[in-house]
């Protein structure tokens, strides 16, 4: 059978699929991913098949553009709004730049089954053309029901210019996302596992000198501007009996003196990392967040645009960390952190429950089911 496995072209939006299509694929399964730009040697990474389908696309010029378009929308979006506007029309404009791809792939190479991220109708519009299943892979925090929707209504236009009268609903959805974070969802439970990332941990870091690590990771988008979060901790770090490693720290960080309590480092393999630190302070983004929690490891998200404050907010109801903004982190903040034993047992708990949710394996042949 052929499963085509359709993501968002980021880094972030790819890494989320992986999993799943890593065991279609041992299963016997060919499989390919259908992405773009950053997402291309994201899929590469994790040794699976990916193919270009928007050769050329920006992703700062998609979003410029919607955000003249739709300013209001997606402005409140880059704020921190919880709602869908403005990742509806910003990600309606990514679809509209790959589906012509998707839906050429899709007739190429025929697949017999799509599975693609909520934010990413245009595998379900490729699946309706071809006469064949999709499913919802519902693996970012946010609600991907909500998020399908949100896109897919701006996407009537689209589809009848690539013959397809309307986008079908998938057939099926897998949730990657425990309840108790989340709440429940319409869909198939998937233990979410942690992307493959290789290497073992870095030497230097200083993890193991006595005193409890704090990871600092900023988002998987690379932004060369000055990092608010990165500079607050560092100087928090000073009066904090803490370890501090910062990851892919900013330029303005990079450059300055730094406490001898505080690391940098280039990428690491999260999920090598996480057994070995005590708290990880974080922008918010979904991925972070799901390695931090399927270790136990409690977490400090900062608010921040798009999903990013949703993510802050429920992380903290659910106990399992803080939200805190990028100018309230003290030292205060990072020792509570790394010593408060209500954050970690509830992140433990939350951890308990993603192991005992569904392997990406188990799943396999009940979606593969749809396509016969």
């Amino acid at each position: 059978m052929r499963a085509l496995f359709v993501a968002g072209p980021m880094v972030g939006h790819v890494l989320p699929l992986t999993a799943l299509a890593g065991a279609f694929r041992d299963a016997g399964h060919d499989v390919v991913v259908a992405t773009a730009a950053d997402g291309i040697q994201a899929a590469r990474r994790a040794g699976l098949p990916v193919r270009d389908v928007a050769p050329g696309l920006n992703m700062q010029r998609i979003g410029l553009g919607a955000l003249v378009r739709h300013p209001v929308h997606v402005g409140r979006m880059a704020r921190g709004d919880e709602g869908t506007e403005g990742v509806g029309w910003l990600f309606a404009a990514v679809n509209a730049r790959m589906a012509g791809g998707v839906v050429s792939l899709a007739e190429e190479w025929r697949p017999d089954l799509v599975l693609h991220e909520g934010l990413m109708p245009a595998g379900a519009l490729a699946a309706g053309r071809r006469g064949v299943p999709s499913v919802l892979v519902d693996a970012l925090i946010y609600d991907g029901g909500q998020l399908y929707a949100a896109v897919s209504s701006r996407l009537d236009g689209l589809a009848r210019r690539l013959d397809v009268q309307t986008i079908p609903y998938p057939a099926d959805a897998v949730v990657a996302i425990p309840p108790s974070l989340a709440g429940e969802r319409r869909g198939r439970l998937m233990r979410y596992v942690p992307a493959p990332a290789g290497g073992e941990v870095p030497g230097g870091l200083g993890l193991d000198d006595g005193r409890p690590a704090v990871l600092v990771s900023r988002s998987t988008v690379d932004d060369p501007r000055p990092d608010r979060m990165m500079s607050r901790v560092v100087e928090a770090a000073e009066d904090a009996d803490v370890r501090v490693v910062l990851v892919r720290p900013d330029r303005a960080v990079s450059r300055r003196a730094l406490p001898p309590n505080v690391t940098t480092t280039d990428w690491v393999p999260f999920a090598a990392v996480m057994p070995h630190v005590a708290g990880v302070v974080t922008h918010g983004g979904a991925g972070t967040v799901m390695t931090a929690l399927a270790a136990g490891v409690p977490l400090l998200v900062v608010p921040g645009a798009g999903d990013r404050a949703l993510h802050a907010r429920l992380v903290a109801a659910r106990g399992a960390g803080l939200a805190v903004p990028a100018q309230d982190i003290t030292a205060t903040v990072l020792e509570r952190l790394v010593q408060d034993r209500g954050l970690r047992q509830s992140a433990g708990e939350v951890a308990g429950e993603i192991a005992a949710m569904p392997a990406p394996a188990e799943l396999v042949e009940p979606l593969a089911a749809l396509a016969r």
